[in-house]
């Protein structure tokens, strides 16, 4: 079964010379691979799912159908815990670029877009509160504050942690994709 939202669209690593290469720019494409930690967390949480639902399996034989039912509610929200977990990131599309996060996924048209530019700042790393030195994508819209710029991507993330070629690929993906749909 292919799982569209785990890989990226190949056509950007095949045609480094092309910044847009697809036919289809309306549909929301993530420009790079999701990082091997982002990967590695979603795969374990998987794996407890499938013991979780093995429990499930278990109490539903030997117990009654309610405890096993709040069981399988348990593995279901694991497992779309750890899909939600792959699908977060930076997508693009010729309707603007959107951020999804774990909770919350934001759609900036690129009407509203001023800039997309990549900076040298402290990033947190993995999330955490910890902060070292790195590259973040930053995004100027035109209605905001200019301190209150998030960064979209950063070299210290779940996806480019350990791979700045893959950042650097990204990122000038995400600007390309701005410098044609932003002129608006």
């Amino acid at each position: 079964m292919p799982l569209p939202f785990l890989t990226a669209d190949r056509a950007f690593e095949a045609a480094d010379d092309i910044a847009l290469p697809f036919d289809d720019r309306d549909r929301w494409r993530r420009p790079y691979r999701p990082g091997p930690w982002r990967v590695g967390v979603a795969a374990i949480l998987l794996l407890l799912a499938s013991y979780v639902l093995f429990a499930a399996v278990i109490i539903a034989l030997t117990a009654s159908a309610s405890e096993a039912g709040v069981v399988f509610g348990i593995a279901l929200a694991v497992i779309a815990g750890a899909l939600r977990l792959l699908r977060m990131g930076v997508w693009v599309s010729a309707r603007g670029l959107r951020q999804v996060g774990f909770l919350l996924t934001r759609t900036v048209p690129w009407e509203r877009i001023v800039t997309v530019r990549t900076v040298q700042q402290p990033v947190r790393w993995l999330g955490l509160p910890r902060a070292v030195q790195g590259q973040a994508l930053l995004l100027v819209r035109r209605d905001q504050a200019a301190d209150d710029v998030p960064a979209l991507l950063t070299t210290h993330n779940a996806d480019f942690l350990a791979r700045p070629g893959s950042f650097d690929r990204a990122a000038d993906s995400i600007e390309a994709w701005a410098a044609e749909y932003g002129r608006g």
